[in-house]
């Protein structure tokens, strides 16, 4: 997994369904906080939806079901019960083989940042102690104003590491983060691991396509050579 690229100085990661397996809980809490308010919303929107903060999330599902964004008072219930329901399910797992992956990459002096539409404390705290990250490499929900598709995400990442993007690799996994990513001009492979077929990731702009985390993995020394 060693990679000798001088150009490459950082990879930032999306973190659920890439460092977590944790998209099945969103969907299923996101589905049910939606109820409350009579709002149809499958799963298929949580993954065409990831990299959304909390309030766009809600305000995109409010237009589709009312034709207005959400008052600040239905945001908070439905956000506090999509926490809620969270907290009830089983702890995600870490996608295979990423946490010695991260690791190999710190052994090779790259920088490791976190960008996350997601503002869940649970989760966010997790990524500090399963991969030895400081939370200050962590972006989150709540460190932007606009969040994914938007670029901003990651041009506070690429700000706060006090680099250019032409020498940082972005993993992820849904399309909004991929629009995001390659909005910030940054080579951007997505791993597979939810229901999407390749080609929406691929469609979305992603440089390379892997079907799973560990293929990305075992491929990495060719997207070394790749990424000139």
């Amino acid at each position: 997994m060693n990679c000798k690229n001088n150009k490459l100085l950082a990879v930032f990661f999306d973190m659920d369904g890439v460092l977590y397996d944790s998209m099945k809980n969103h969907a299923i809490s996101w589905e049910k906080a939606m109820a409350l308010y009579s709002i149809n919303y499958p799963p298929y929107y949580s993954y065409i939806n990831e990299g959304r903060t909390g309030r766009n999330t809600i305000n995109w599902a409010f237009n589709e079901k009312f034709n207005r964004d959400a008052m600040d008072n239905e945001i908070k219930n439905i956000y506090t019960a999509k926490t809620t329901f969270m907290q009830q399910l089983p702890k995600p797992e870490i996608m295979q083989g990423m946490q010695k992956f991260i690791q190999s990459l710190k052994n090779n002096n790259i920088k490791i940042g976190v960008v996350t539409g997601s503002n869940q404390k649970s989760l966010i705290d997790r990524i500090v102690i399963d991969f030895s990250i400081n939370r200050n490499s962590i972006i989150s929900g709540g460190d932007v104003k606009k969040g994914k598709p938007d670029p901003e995400p990651y041009l506070t990442a690429l700000k706060r590491f006090n680099l250019k993007s032409e020498n940082v690799i972005i993993i992820e996994n849904a399309p909004l983060g991929i629009k995001s990513a390659k909005s910030a001009n940054a080579f951007t492979i997505a791993v597979n691991t939810g229901v999407l077929e390749n080609k929406v990731l691929k469609e979305s702009g992603a440089d390379l396509v892997y079907n799973s985390c560990t293929e990305m993995i075992t491929n990495w020394p060719i997207i070394c050579n790749q990424f000139k």
